[in-house]
């Protein structure tokens, strides 16, 4: 009993606390619901405050108009969705408007007429919203939407929107096409860009590669000279042979620094000479490489007989700066100065004209030739070559040719307006111009014949000494020999015909091999020289067939030839 009892009480006392606690919670809930409501009310009173900023410059914008509007605001008011739809198209179209006419600004079209029109359209929807009906009526008012007015803003709208579009319709793919020819034009231009920048660098690493002395020839010069060292006495100097000074015999002047290249022109003549034991070759070189020379020649002699003399310029007591105008300038340090200070940074600046700031230009080894009369006082005619040619059929009736009492005999090398004295001399210099004809025919070192007594009696080399003074700050011409030789041999050189001298072999592909077997002399004239990596392949084997490549060092050098 005492435990239903207990129970019983127990029982009564816990429904009173449920029912007490059930009515406390409603009330909190009650209480937090109203609480909710009205902070939802204080939020909506606040945020259905109309707008009092406004730009006259600008449409007023959605975020402007109707950012504010509670749900409860636009559900009571369904037009104010239909304004802010209206509203928003006029943006729309009014934007791109001004994009069709920003991009016809940017491309610079000839079309002022339709670039006018955009502008005046975007504008006019612009003002359209600004207008005092609608701006006070639609957009400032607190009230309902008119619908009358809506409706003929509405239509004023859709009337703008349709221009809007009919004139971004014709116009769409002028602009379009506008766009793709100004972006063709760009990339033109980069890509042209980059093509000069390519060209300049082609001129620069052309010129370093024909310039600059190859590894290979490097080696051949000092193993020749480590021959030398080795057995002095195999290389001792025998002296001078008679046949040196012989008039009677064929003589040829070679100056160069060029082991190898000397050797072909040397091996080229005798092989193709009838009698080549009359042939006297008279090789010029610098104290450096004067060794090299004598070895080779030593090792291999020329065949069939022929004479080999070889000197360094260094032996030649006349060539100093008292007597030699280059020589002088060379010591001058406006000189020194452009052709050794900065050169890098120089050539940067002027790629065009980088050829003319090779040294060589100025080397006594390339302005020797000027000075054969005095080099070899006995002999009456002699046959200058250059270290980059090769000699394809006998040359012995060059001395046979009548000169009419001129010094020099070479091939003219002008055709049409190219080569001609106006392309090697400054004629807007008032001395060139009254001395010289502009148009006159140039032509070219490398195979000349020299008649040194009309040379002697025409006093050429005081003519070259007065000229090359005179160009001491290269305003008569740029630099190099051959302007040099035209102005000294100007008056007394006789025409050859084209078949003994054939130029371009170092630059020019699209010499015919018709003209090129044709020719007594052919010449590499140009970067692409036959002894390096950038040679015109089809012109090479014509020079490498007469390298000697029984010489042991040759292939110990790797010529690759």
């Amino acid at each position: 009993m005492a435990m239903a009892v207990r129970g019983s009480r127990g029982g009564g006392s816990g429904g009173l606390n449920s029912g007490f606690r059930s009515f406390f919670s409603y009330r909190i809930f009650v209480s937090a619901m109203f609480s909710l409501l009205f902070i939802a009310t204080l939020s909506v009173v606040l945020t259905t405050q109309p707008s009092t900023q406004n730009d006259d410059s600008q449409l007023p914008i959605t975020s402007n108009a109707y950012v504010g509007r509670s749900f409860l605001a636009l559900k009571s008011d369904p037009l104010k969705t239909r304004l802010d739809l209206v509203h928003k198209q006029v943006n729309d179209h009014m934007m791109l408007l001004n994009a069709y006419a920003s991009y016809a600004r940017k491309q610079k079209l000839d079309i002022s007429r339709q670039m006018k029109m955009f502008d005046e359209l975007a504008t006019n929807i612009s003002d359209l919203a600004m207008k005092p009906n609608y701006r006070s009526a639609l957009f400032e008012s607190d009230g309902p939407v008119d619908e009358d007015v809506l409706r003929q803003f509405e239509k004023e709208v859709k009337d703008k929107v349709k221009i809007a579009r009919t004139m971004i319709a014709e116009t769409k793919e002028n602009y379009d096409n506008q766009m793709k020819i100004q972006k063709l034009k760009d990339t033109i231009f980069a890509v042209n860009e980059l093509l000069a920048k390519a060209k300049k660098n082609e001129v620069l690493a052309s010129s370093i590669a024909a310039k600059s002395t190859p590894k290979s020839l490097h080696c051949l010069s000092m193993r020749l000279v480590g021959e030398m060292i080795l057995a002095p006495e195999n290389y001792t100097d025998e002296g001078p042979e008679p046949e040196f000074e012989d008039p009677s015999l064929y003589h040829y002047a070679i100056i160069s620094d060029n082991v190898l290249a000397v050797s072909v022109v040397v091996k080229s003549v005798v092989n193709n000479s009838d009698e080549p034991w009359k042939h006297v070759f008279h090789v010029v070189t610098d104290r450096m490489n004067a060794n090299a020379m004598k070895v080779w020649f030593k090792k291999r002699p020329a065949e069939g007989g022929a004479f080999v003399e070889i000197k360094a310029m260094e032996d030649f007591a006349f060539l100093n700066s008292e007597y030699v105008p280059v020589l002088k300038q060379l010591q001058s340090g406006h000189i020194q100065n452009f052709y050794f200070a900065n050169k890098a940074e120089n050539s940067n600046k002027d790629m065009s004209n980088i050829k003319f700031k090779n040294p060589k230009y100025m080397s006594m080894l390339n302005h020797l030739r000027f000075y054969l009369p005095e080099m070899y006082p006995k002999l009456h005619k002699i046959l200058f070559l250059d270290d980059d040619v090769v000699v394809q059929k006998d040359l012995t009736q060059l001395w046979n040719i009548n000169l009419d009492g001129k010094v020099n005999g070479a091939v003219a090398t002008c055709f049409g307006s190219f080569h001609r004295y106006g392309q090697y001399l400054n004629f807007s210099h008032p001395l060139i111009k009254e001395k010289f004809n502009s148009k006159a025919c140039a032509w070219s070192f490398g195979m000349n014949i020299f008649d040194l007594d009309a040379w002697r009696r025409e006093k050429c080399t005081e003519q070259y000494h007065h000229w090359q003074k005179m160009n001491a700050d290269r305003t008569l011409w740029r630099l190099g020999t051959l302007p040099a030789g035209l102005v000294t041999f100007y008056s007394t050189t006789k025409s050859l015909d084209k078949s003994w001298h054939v130029v371009g072999l170092g630059y020019n592909p699209s010499i015919s091999m018709d003209e090129i077997n044709k020719a007594a002399v052919i010449h590499y004239n140009g970067n692409m020289k036959p002894w390096l990596d950038i040679a015109i392949n089809q012109y090479k084997e014509l020079w490498t067939k007469y390298v000697d490549h029984g010489m042991e060092f040759v292939g110990a050098c790797n010529f690759g030839l």
